[in-house]
């Protein structure tokens, strides 16, 4: 029997709700995504919270609330304490959307899920790894082998790889295969023919215009606002999909010069921007290339404004502005306040990036027909003052005694226990001052209490620490050059930094965005104060897809070139689930599962996988071969027990030699490169019919797969010659056998 593997969706399946599963690979348990959406609702972690204690390990593929959103709250209030595993950027940009998110709702309501603190030690259970990196897991996960690769999408975006006695299950979702300005896409090629491919329908039933159309209409729409006298918002997150819009941004400015401000304003927005400068090497080729040739790093922005505080952006020049502000959804954040601000008038414009998350006011507004008024909540938070300020200092106070007593009483209770029941009647340095007939002085006037108190002459008990006071022998070493230091004492660990680097918004040089650090050291007495709003939409509002996924044919296209054994297909519509499901059935795999919330789906493979140990008899006689960075050879052999082993051996054949077995030719030839080779040795070659090669007069060059392969998987091919043989004949197999390696 194959490695076991069970799928459980525990969020985000047959709808667009955030993505959270249980992947379970022989017995050891994955959570793969933590996500949660805009609205915080608790009912949607109630099925991770029935698994969370038996969580092994938790992988994270995106730095989005919609992929790790729940993860302070699972681990600080549902009993997540495994492991967890991301990219780098995954890690900071993810710790600085939950900064954001935090400080966007305390700002405005009593935000209770979780802290800043429970975000901190979150983040600091992550363990960084880097693209294509093999990490090997240890004790429970022993023989497990987990790595991360390329996905797009958004920054540090990964699709996760999960191996097991040869047996890949690969899960990869909201990938995007388009090169982006900072981003390259997804490497299909790098997950041919997993047991499990689990991946999403989101997008299975959209079709995406040609970028370069997208970003025209997208800047034609900004520009000709701002033209008109009006302002533009873009209600974008925190550190994802806004860096892209960024750079579109910055470089149209530049190249036509236009004068009109634009605004980046989170409250970690210079954070933000700071750490993607460090990130060049995880963005796209020409980013990378560009700061090698001209240390020109993209996100030196010139034109683009950071800001941290609406109260600067109302200070900003009078005239047209574009403002990215977070959050996307609408629901809370300096988009909130903004667009309730700007909806009002006729030459606005509000420009939609992303579909809203269901159920928040950004979806509600991408309604077709977008509704003409909204009811808004507008909160604040306020100083107290009067009576409800003394009334809190007073409560205070009442809390602040009432933990003194606590502390008095504990600090009691743990004396008598230290000193036992008989401690009073045999130990002399013990006074009970709880005796009616013990001297005043000796109990003195804060009432009864067991007290160490030492005389001349007696040996302390052994349960008494520094009875008289404080004593630490020094027992300083000292050199000829002076008093001998242990150097270790002075060195800062690298926990300690992170957590500072937390406790100050994520900034490597230990700043922190000025309103963020106002905002958490603000120590004043406040409280909320909300009112209802109706606000009139007579603003326009567009939506332009810049989400960075795969439209529904690259999807299809990209499962194919995968051609998974078996298929999982969550988070989608049930719609575009469905359709996704039928069509991989038709085309692509005869397995494919789209399970419900809960619903766990055995997709343990068909083949069967024994673990087995070369005999040295055998490996005597065994002829290596080069082939690239690895040595193979061809063996005959029986499997069968030796008497020190228990595990199987592969031994040599005991009858007659082996019969000699046909010549293989290894290797990946592709025709473009067979092109050309020959032509760089003067052959005359050409593309035919066929994608087959016609070389000089006679003779053509053909590739052949096995007939049947469903999905197009990377089988057993033949490169066929046709033609006379002919001197040409011979030259042209010659240089073609020198493309591969002979077994």
């Amino acid at each position: 029997m194959g490695t076991s593997v069970q799928v459980t969706p525990l969020c985000g399946v047959y709808n667009e709700n955030p993505l959270s599963y249980l992947v379970s690979i022989d017995g050891f348990n994955f959570l793969v995504d933590c996500g949660w959406n805009d609205l915080f609702d608790p009912a949607l972690l109630e099925p991770l919270s029935r698994v969370a204690s038996k969580i092994d390990a938790v992988l994270l593929s995106y730095p989005d609330t919609l992929h790790l959103g729940a993860l302070p709250y699972a681990m600080s209030h549902l009993g997540l304490s495994a492991p967890i595993y991301s990219t780098e950027p995954v890690f900071r940009l993810g710790l600085l959307t939950m900064y954001d998110q935090y400080l966007s709702r305390k700002a405005v309501s009593d935000f209770d899920l979780f802290t800043l603190d429970d975000v901190d030690s979150a983040f600091l259970s992550i363990t960084r790894l880097t693209y294509s990196q093999n990490h090997h897991l240890s004790g429970k996960g022993e023989g497990i082998v987990i790595a991360p690769h390329v996905a797009g999408h958004l920054l540090g975006g990964t699709v996760w790889k999960i191996t097991k006695d040869g047996e890949d299950v690969v899960y990869a979702v909201d990938f995007n295969h388009r090169k982006e300005r900072h981003l390259n896409g997804i490497v299909a090629e790098s997950f041919v023919r997993p047991a499990v491919l689990i991946t999403e329908a989101y997008n299975a039933l959209s079709n995406q215009p040609h970028r370069a159309q997208r970003d025209r209409e997208f800047l034609e729409k900004i520009v000709r606002t701002l033209e008109g006298g009006g302002n533009v918002l873009l209600p974008v997150d925190t550190a994802g999909r806004a860096l892209e819009l960024i750079l579109i941004l910055e470089e149209f400015w530049a190249q036509r010069n236009l004068g009109y401000d634009i605004f980046f304003l989170t409250y970690v927005a210079s954070s933000t921007i700071d750490y993607v400068k460090s990130f060049l090497e995880w963005m796209g080729d020409s980013i990378a290339k560009s700061f090698e040739t001209s240390r020109n790093n993209a996100f030196q922005l010139k034109r683009v404004k950071l800001l941290i505080n609406k109260m600067d952006l109302d200070n900003a020049p009078i005239g047209p502005k574009v403002v990215l502000a977070s959050m996307a959804s609408l629901e809370a954040g300096f988009s909130h306040d903004i667009f309730v601000e700007w909806a009002s008038d006729v030459r606005n414009l509000v420009l939609f990036t992303e579909r809203g998350q269901f159920g928040t006011l950004a979806r509600m507004l991408q309604a077709n027909p977008p509704p003409k008024a909204v009811k808004v909540t507008m909160s604040k938070r306020v100083p107290l003052v009067g009576d409800e300020l003394v009334a809190y200092e007073e409560e205070q106070k009442r809390l602040k005694k009432e933990e003194e007593l606590k502390a008095s009483l504990l600090k009691q209770e743990e004396s008598r226990a230290s000193h036992g029941v008989d401690n009073t009647s045999s130990d002399p340095m013990v006074i009970d001052t709880t005796n009616s007939n013990a001297p005043p002085d000796v109990a003195g006037s804060h009432g009864g209490g067991y007290r160490d108190i030492l005389f001349d002459g007696f040996v302390p008990p052994s349960t008494s620490v520094a009875p008289m006071f404080p004593f630490y022998e020094n027992n300083t070493e000292w050199d000829d050059f002076g008093e001998v230091v242990n150097p270790d004492d002075y060195v800062v660990k690298d926990e300690d930094m992170n957590q500072t680097a937390l406790h100050v918004g994520g900034d490597i040089d230990g700043k922190l965005d000025e309103a963020a650090a106002s905002f958490i050291l603000d120590t004043k007495p406040s409280k909320v104060v909300s009112n209802e709003l109706t606000v009139q939409v007579k603003c326009s509002l567009i939506y332009i897809d810049f989400e960075g996924r795969s439209d529904g044919r690259s999807i299809k296209s990209i499962i194919a070139r995968v051609a998974p054994l078996k298929l999982v297909l969550v988070h989608g519509s049930a719609e575009a689930t469905e359709h996704l499901k039928q069509h991989c059935l038709k085309h692509i795999c005869a397995h494919v599962y789209a399970p419900q919330i809960e619903e766990t789906v055995d997709v343990t493979s068909d083949l069967c996988a024994y673990k087995v140990q070369l005999s040295e008899q055998l490996m005597s006689n065994v002829l290596f071969k080069k082939l690239g960075e690895y040595e193979v050879a061809w063996i005959d052999a029986v499997a069968g027990k030796t008497e020190n082993h228990d595990m199987l051996s592969l031994l040599p054949t005991v009858s007659t030699p082996p019969p000699r077995h046909k010549s293989v030719l290894v290797g990946d030839l592709k025709m473009a490169d067979l092109k050309q080779f020959l032509a760089s040795k003067g052959v005359q070659v050409e593309f035919a019919g066929g994608g087959s090669l016609r070389c000089g007069e006679y003779v053509t060059l053909r590739k052949v797969g096995v007939a049947g392969q469903k999905g197009g998987g990377s089988g057993i091919q033949q490169i066929v010659i046709e033609g006379p043989l002919c001197e040409d004949y011979y030259k042209i197999r010659e240089h073609l056998y020198s493309q591969f390696y002979l077994l």
